[in-house]
């Protein structure tokens, strides 16, 4: 059993906020990666923004204020260059991002980096390649995130579900494209078809609050596009979305080239729901083109492909049991054994 240290300073979450959900990707991943590494019998000990001490599922969580061990086999540091110094006697030090690698490229980042060597924890080939081969390491690797049990576990629709579309993404990242295009390429189509939006500031903690007034009109679009299939809806749980996934038959979204893992087209893969999106980030590595579903950079192929796995059960079920045979066997516990691996 080794000693495990993690630190975040970042959104307030707690050991409780995965289950209550919903939570952004960075603390779902962060929270996941702590539990996985308790079930596999390592003593967690976990400090970040969180308001009370407790001690869930094997983990201790709490506040950065009450202090930080001075040892630990591992350290695992999150995305802040000031937790990079702390617990000076860890065996061995990681730095885990998140976001594309080009905000490390500041004076306060790389002289922590090059004077600590952090092995820099990537969750994709994309977001390892955002940052330049010249910047100082301690070694770097790609983990990619592991995907919840929720939807690993999740039981396979048995028909092709009717045609809806989902999207689960923050809403400045492609929402308003993607309402054009529905409006103007897809529903005339299949006026039968309806997207339903799960997507929200509350996702994103004071982040949310914060740029509220940005998303907000994003959203008034969406509403005002009711009668042409679009119905908005709250973020949910991750066991909730799995039971929307499982309803629904296809996710779109453009992607965006902030997007290093992106747990929602990797969750509706793991689901068997096919996906269809933009070729940007990371979302080759997420959906095999032409197999679990398509990468398609062109508006009128983006609708055309969309329409198809609306319409197509055939096309539909070769999709979805190819997503099913693919795209559900890592999860959280194949990441933890990655992580294990850098002791």
């Amino acid at each position: 059993m080794a000693h495990i240290v993690m630190t975040d300073d970042g959104l307030r979450f707690d050991a409780r906020s995965l289950a209550q959900g919903p939570l952004g990707g960075a603390e779902t991943a962060f929270a996941s990666l702590a539990f996985a590494l308790a079930r596999r019998g390592h003593q967690v000990t976990v400090r970040n923004r969180c308001n009370e001490t407790l001690n869930e599922e094997g983990v201790d969580w709490a506040p950065l204020e009450a202090g930080v061990p001075q040892s630990a086999d591992l350290y695992i540091a999150n995305r802040a260059h000031s937790l990079l110094p702390m617990v000076p006697r860890a065996r061995r030090r990681l730095f885990w991002i998140h976001n594309p690698a080009r905000y490390l490229l500041k004076w306060r980042y790389l002289s922590k980096i090059f004077r600590l060597k952090p092995v820099v924890v990537f969750s994709s080939l994309y977001h390892a390649d955002t940052y330049p081969a010249w910047a100082p390491d301690g070694g770097r690797v790609v983990i990619p995130f592991g995907i919840s049990r929720a939807f690993l576990d999740s039981e396979p629709a048995d028909e092709p579900p009717p045609p809806r579309a989902l999207f689960v993404s923050n809403p400045m990242r492609g929402l308003d494209w993607l309402l054009t295009l529905w409006a103007q390429r897809i529903h005339p189509r299949l006026p039968t078809a309806e997207l339903h939006v799960f997507s929200g500031p509350a996702v994103y903690g004071a982040y949310g609050v914060a740029k509220a007034k940005e998303m907000e009109p994003i959203l008034d679009y969406a509403r005002q596009l009711a009668d042409r299939g679009v119905v908005l809806r709250a973020p949910v749980s991750k066991s909730v979305l799995a039971d929307e996934m499982r309803a629904a038959r296809v996710l779109v979204y453009r992607g965006d080239k902030e997007e290093t893992f992106c747990f929602a087209v990797a969750e509706a893969q793991a689901t068997g729901m096919p996906a269809v999106v933009g070729p940007f980030g990371c979302m080759a590595e997420r959906v095999a083109d032409g197999e679990t579903g398509f990468v398609e950079g062109d508006d009128r192929l983006f609708a055309d492909k969309t329409i198809a796995l609306l319409s197509d059960d055939r096309l539909w079920r070769r999709m979805s049991r190819r997503a099913l045979e693919r795209q559900r066997s890592w999860g959280w516990d194949e990441a933890a054994s990655a992580f294990e691996k850098l002791i």
